[in-house]
């Protein structure tokens, strides 16, 4: 039986309509926790439970409590791309990749050279007054202490969906256009258990669909290639 990643490198030198959608196990070989394994935060323990704080409701009612959080496990300034930001930059650079989708927040695809990036999450590196809607730079929420406001005295808030938050609808219909439209459309770093964003995978309408994780997915059934190995591992080989 041939290499996975052997037959992920052909699907990848054989294409030029490449889509990569990816969730936190991207970015956990960059030293940022994700949310669901072992040794994620919603295993961590906390005054309240991580899916609470990360709320609408909660932001509103606690924001002092919800600060606290954010500055000490959603900020991570020493965090650099890996191996697997790095790869899909250059797959963009070489004409192969058309956009990555992304659910997290901290701008390492970009970081990493990627400039097609539809943050379906928002972004822990733009803010704004939540009263006025003046921008803010990103300093002023992830660093510091208390509840940053803005000069009207609103509050200043990190451009991120949290929890009971819809996603940008402009940003979902162009992911579901590049998903709908892929060729080969790899999925990495992701349990696809969080939604509406897991779902996006119902729109691919190609024969290859490849799935890298570290564990299994509800969508293992649909994969024309799985591959059970470090993201970073894999990227660095295609």
């Amino acid at each position: 039986m041939e290499d996975p990643i052997l037959t992920l490198k052909k699907l990848v030198a054989d294409s030029d309509n490449i889509v990569f959608f990816g969730g936190a196990g991207v970015s956990t070989e960059s030293g940022i926790p994700d949310f669901r394994s072992v040794d994620g935060l919603y295993n961590q323990q906390y005054k309240y439970p991580p899916e609470t704080i990360l709320s609408h409701s909660f932001f509103v009612a606690h924001p002092d409590e919800y600060y606290e959080f954010h500055r000490a496990k959603l900020v991570a300034p020493e965090a650099k791309p890996n191996r697997a930001h790095l790869r899909l930059a250059e797959l963009e650079r070489e004409g192969k990749l058309r956009a990555v989708i992304t659910q997290n927040i901290d701008g390492l695809h970009q970081a990493a050279g990627s400039q097609n990036v539809l943050e379906l999450h928002g972004s822990i590196h733009r803010c704004y007054c939540m009263r006025c809607g003046r921008p803010y730079p990103a300093e002023r929420v992830n660093f510091g202490e208390g509840v940053p406001r803005c000069d009207c005295g609103g509050i200043i808030r990190p451009d991120v969906v949290l929890y009971e938050e819809s996603l940008d609808s402009g940003i979902l219909s162009r992911a579901v256009e590049y998903i709908r439209g892929a060729e080969v459309l790899i999925v990495g770093g992701t349990s696809l258990a969080v939604y509406p964003a897991a779902g996006l995978i119902n729109y691919y309408r190609g024969d290859k669909l490849v799935l890298v994780n570290r564990g299994a997915t509800p969508y293992d059934g649909a994969a024309n290639l799985i591959i059970h190995e470090k993201i970073g591992d894999v990227f660095a080989r295609i």
